[in-house]
């Protein structure tokens, strides 16, 4: 199957159907173009979006399998790398032998990307292309421009990619945050802009779908968090994503406010801290202290962000929560706040870790308990949706990025704005966007690769 001159195919190996595991193929003029190229994580007992049942012994980390264009790769112009979250990035050290091309993504997610490079030996064998948000980069018979939106972590950005065929307008993962705190915001313009231009079709997140109203603004937490930081009497220990950086430096600044000293536990949140700022994303007066020194300051003056916000295993929160962690114990008193929602499937493991928590005295404030906010979504809700839909005014609306229930309530507001035709479909669909639009049905054999014991197999 290879796309002619007057083709443009768009064909999801990961992500469409499902959350997490983000790869995406644009096919034209006898090439084709990755967009992302994501992990995510199961959980024993869960069932995915397609019917997979996960049970213990699978690998911790599963990724598509790019099996349709490693057997293509010298037809693959590269892969671009949309933002720096697991399920967008966390993939490429693990199937970049299978791909090797170069890869384009912009500065934060670079150095995200090299960080995990080095730690497979590959640092110096991939080409990593940094284009400047805005600019036109010319990726064989496709010519892609970097868009600024906003995102839960720094430098993300949509694509417009342009071809002989037709115009497609990429979202990735995105909002409308009219203050996202650290990292570029967005402009009106640029969407806009693009229809007057004209969008043959808009592939677009469906995260929060169902969601009515707007997501909140990152800038409207440092209140909540303030709030919630001061009137604790004994340590603080806040819980988050470490991608989030806007959210990080958040607390920095409640920290110097307050009183407090902060520091940073777990590995991923010490990598992206270091991360921003090798990118010039964390402002050098913003500050975090040795995590060492924290077991000796009196308790009021403990502020501490740690990793473990989904209750995973092994991470910062989960050991001092069990009283196994080496800089200090949990006392009574002291308050942990969870400055993040629930992933779907990880109820039962934050529950667990909250009642761990309550049975040594500790405080919990979670995100749907607290009365001012303490956390805000990466993605868009509905007017969000509605908004860049009249900015874009694209011909066709594809749905990606979400459960088969997102996709339905995403494809239904998108009618409701007036784009003519959508499209839903699922892992292995066909996109046929020119030059007649239309889905041939799993067209391509998709699937999941596991990571274990330093070698890929095969899981579904």
């Amino acid at each position: 199957m290879s796309p002619s001159e007057h083709d443009l195919f768009f064909l999801p190996l990961g992500g469409t159907g499902e959350i997490g595991m983000n790869m995406n193929l644009y096919g034209h003029d006898d090439q084709w173009l990755m967009v992302d190229c994501g992990v995510t994580f199961p959980k024993p007992g869960r069932v995915s979006a397609d019917g997979t049942r996960h049970h213990s012994g699978e690998p911790d980390t599963q990724m598509p399998d790019p099996e349709f264009i490693a057997a293509r790769k010298d037809q693959l112009a590269g892969l671009i790398i949309t933002h720096a979250h697991e399920d967008h990035i966390g993939a490429v050290p693990y199937l970049w032998h299978k791909l090797r091309c170069p890869v384009y993504c912009t500065r934060f997610t670079a150095e995200v990307l090299k960080k995990k490079l080095a730690e497979h030996g590959l640092l110096h064998q991939v080409k990593i292309i940094v284009p400047e948000t805005g600019e036109r980069v010319a990726i064989g018979p496709f010519e892609v421009e970097f868009l600024a939106l906003t995102h839960s972590v720094p430098d993300p950005n949509a694509l417009m990619i342009r071809t002989a065929a037709g115009n497609v307008f990429h979202t990735g993962d995105w909002k409308l945050d009219p203050e996202p705190v650290v990292g570029h915001g967005y402009k009106q313009e640029t969407f806009t802009r693009l229809a007057q231009e004209g969008v043959l079709a808009m592939v677009c997140d469906s995260t929060n779908a169902t969601v009515a109203g707007h997501s909140a603004s990152e800038g409207d937490l440092y209140d909540g968090l303030r709030h919630y930081i001061e009137s604790a009497k004994g340590r603080v220990i806040v819980t988050c994503f470490g991608s989030n950086i806007a959210r990080l430096l958040t607390l920095s600044h409640v920290a110097d406010d307050t009183g407090r000293y902060m520091g940073l536990y777990g590995r991923s949140m010490i990598n992206m801290h270091q991360c921003a700022k090798r990118a010039g994303v964390w402002p050098f007066s913003a500050g975090s202290v040795d995590t060492g020194h924290l077991g000796y300051l009196p308790r009021h003056e403990v502020l501490a962000v740690a990793t473990g916000s989904q209750g995973e295993p092994h991470t910062a929160l989960r050991r001092l929560a069990a009283g196994t962690h080496p800089d200090f114990e949990l006392e009574p008193g002291d308050r942990v706040i969870f400055s993040a929602r629930a992933i779907p499937g990880n109820e039962e493991a934050i529950q667990g870790i909250i009642d761990q928590l309550h049975s040594i005295g500790v405080e919990v404030i979670t995100a749907d308990d607290a009365e001012l906010p303490i956390h805000a979504s990466g993605h868009p809700a509905q007017e969000e949706l509605e908004t860049l839909y009249r900015w874009v005014q694209p011909e066709i609306a594809i749905p990606v990025h979400g459960e088969e229930v997102h996709m339905k309530a995403h494809a239904a507001l998108a009618k409701g704005c007036g784009v003519p035709r959508t499209l839903t479909g699922r892992n292995g669909d066909l996109f046929m966007l020119a030059p007649v639009p239309g889905i041939q049905r799993q067209k391509v054999r998709t699937g999941r690769l596991g990571w274990e014991k330093g070698a890929l197999v095969r899981v579904v």
